[in-house]
């Protein structure tokens, strides 16, 4: 017979009761039992095992295999597993094309149906499984979001591409297509580039976004340490999937939910562990959207310092040598995390596999001879692999890149392009000259609306050779972008940002350690005009209307915490 008795406030399956349990409930339970549920299954927490599987892309085409084993460790921890399937826009195939505009959108998007799956049926933990890059920090700020139990579990990074002998990755196949464009690598070439390059399943191989924010949700404690490291097609990637399915039951029965894990301390040792990897740009925006989800008072600012104090000490792609799958066989986050509370850059924290940081990065196994890591006494870059400047151009922030090269300024004439598309012709056709700053505006959250990646135009600059170019952009950078290049300019042209109103040949002024970027040109007699554009439909409208300045994360949420600015000195 079916128990009709309220749950206890403290019991595991408190929330999900109110459809399971009492007569009135018997309609939600006849759904349930043709689901396959029973009467033991409605006094168990019910876990969601969301999934951004899709079979479009490498990044996230072997999910399904994981939530299986994910379902298996629910099960055997008293849980019952409940499927959902969300949405995810492939960056590496978007890329370069209007399809780029989804991208971010797509954050959200999973996100928000993340939070309506699991709160529609009341379940009570979450396991989210991701792969390609938006997928991961969704799942985070949809877990800070609801603040109920749950973690997120990373599908893997992608093993190397080889191509006569050399490991290569998808950022290679995008500089392939700029030496394509100069003449410098034929058809063959290029075709034996694109074939070698994804040998299989797991995300993007170098530290691009997708790496980077798995090892900073690991850092933050919201993913169970070393399991987001383990490549997709390694044996052991299904038994991180059991692990993730006891834990999610065991922080419900537990009562630990998602904003125990998501501080504002926990989010800084995030930010440190990304410039320590030398990680996406990306991450800036990412994490201080979680922030804003979880209602935590931390920003681009905190993001600035964290950098500032933290030197490179992983050789990692796209400046390094090395790829994720070679970073988990050196020893993996767990070793990077031990380093950094060893030099005291980070502090200690709880985290959702029940033991705290510290204790997890003491269990550190560092290979003889290792080469991917290094230490804070002989890092891989002396300084951090980002930076937030503020100036005239760009009076709310805009982040450059600094891991891969050692420009600390830059001066050149603006070549303006309103368009990703129209700055990558002019680069395919040569007519970008060296010391050249190319601004590419109206790529900005509303502008694109969307905020597309850059890594068509930055990879067909490296593909040709180009040694003295600097980029600016409202718009993003790929975690596989490199060079000197800054993003994130906020104001974004669309709303009247100063960016709008630089002209062909102004001169334009970089300063790294000034923390700088400005144009040497009395803009206060220009009058914004923004170029006629097809209007935005559909949830693109949708996102244009709603979305916050790339300070601000670039999220939907009502009232995001105000962007941090730079105090004046």
């Amino acid at each position: 017979m079916t128990d009709t008795s309220p749950p206890s406030p403290g019991s595991a399956n408190r929330r999900s009761a109110v459809v399971t349990q009492g007569g009135n409930r018997a309609a939600a339970r006849s759904y349930l039992r043709a689901a396959g549920m029973g009467d033991a299954d409605f006094k168990k927490p019910m876990i969601a095992i969301v999934n951004t599987w899709s079979s479009v892309t490498p990044c996230n085409m072997h999910l399904q295999g994981v939530a299986d084993h994910v379902r298996n460790g629910v099960r055997e921890a008293g849980g019952a597993p409940i499927d959902f399937n969300t949405i995810m826009v492939t960056d590496g195939i978007s890329m370069g094309t209007p399809g780029m505009k989804a991208s971010l959108i797509s954050r959200e998007i999973v996100a928000d149906s993340i939070e309506l799956a699991v709160e529609g049926h009341q379940l009570d933990g979450v396991v989210c499984i991701v792969g390609c890059d938006k997928t991961i920090p969704a799942a985070a700020m949809a877990l800070a979001r609801m603040d109920i139990p749950g973690l997120v579990l990373y599908g893997g990074t992608i093993m190397p591409g080889v191509v006569a002998g050399k490991e290569i990755s998808i950022q290679e196949v995008f500089e392939a297509i700029g030496a394509h464009g100069a003449g410098t690598l034929d058809d063959e070439g290029l075709k034996a580039v694109e074939s070698a390059a994804c040998p299989g399943a797991g995300a993007c191989g170098g530290q691009f976004t997708a790496n980077t924010m798995a090892m900073a949700l690991s850092v933050m404690g919201i993913s169970p340490m070393g399991a987001n490291d383990v490549p997709a097609v390694h044996p052991s990637k299904k038994d991180e999937a059991e692990r993730c399915g006891r834990l999610a039951v065991e922080l419900t029965i537990k009562g630990l939910n998602a904003r125990q894990f998501i501080t504002r301390e926990s989010l800084i040792n995030a930010a440190v562990a990304v410039s320590a990897s030398g990680g996406s740009t990306n991450a800036v925006m990412h994490l201080t959207a979680i922030a804003a989800e979880a209602g935590v008072d931390f920003g681009i600012e905190d993001c600035h310092a964290a950098c500032a104090r933290t030197p490179v000490i992983c050789d990692l792609k796209p400046g390094g040598r090395f790829l994720a799958s070679h970073l988990f066989f050196a020893g993996g986050t767990r070793l990077v995390t031990k380093r950094l509370a060893e030099a005291g850059k980070i502090v200690d924290a709880p985290t959702v596999s029940g033991r705290a940081l510290f204790e997890e990065a003491n269990e550190a196994v560092e290979p003889k001879g290792q080469e991917v890591i290094t230490d804070f006494t002989r890092p891989a870059m002396a300084r951090g692999s980002y930076a937030v400047l503020y100036g005239n151009l760009a009076p709310e922030g805009a982040v450059i890149k600094l891991a891969g090269h050692e420009i600390e300024s830059f001066e050149g004439p603006a070549r303006v392009f309103d368009s990703e598309e129209a700055a990558f012709d002019a680069v395919q056709n040569g007519k970008i000259n060296e010391g050249d700053v190319l601004i590419i505006r109206y790529e900005g959250p509303k502008g694109g609306p969307g905020m597309r990646e850059m890594l068509q135009v930055t990879a067909a600059l490296k593909g040709r050779g180009y040694k003295d170019v600097a980029l600016i952009t409202d718009g993003r950078f790929s975690g596989a972008s490199y060079g000197f290049v800054a993003g994130h300019v906020s104001p974004e042209a669309a709303v009247g940002g100063p960016v709008a109103l630089v002209r062909e040949g102004d001169t334009i002024r970089i300063d790294v350690p000034g923390r700088t970027i400005d144009v040497k040109t009395d803009l206060s007699g220009r009058k914004f005009e923004p170029p006629a554009r097809p209007a935005s439909h559909g949830v693109f409208a949708k996102y244009a209307a709603l979305v916050s300045s790339a300070s601000q994360g670039a999220v939907t949420i009502p009232n995001p915490p105000p962007a941090q600015v730079r105090e004046a000195k």
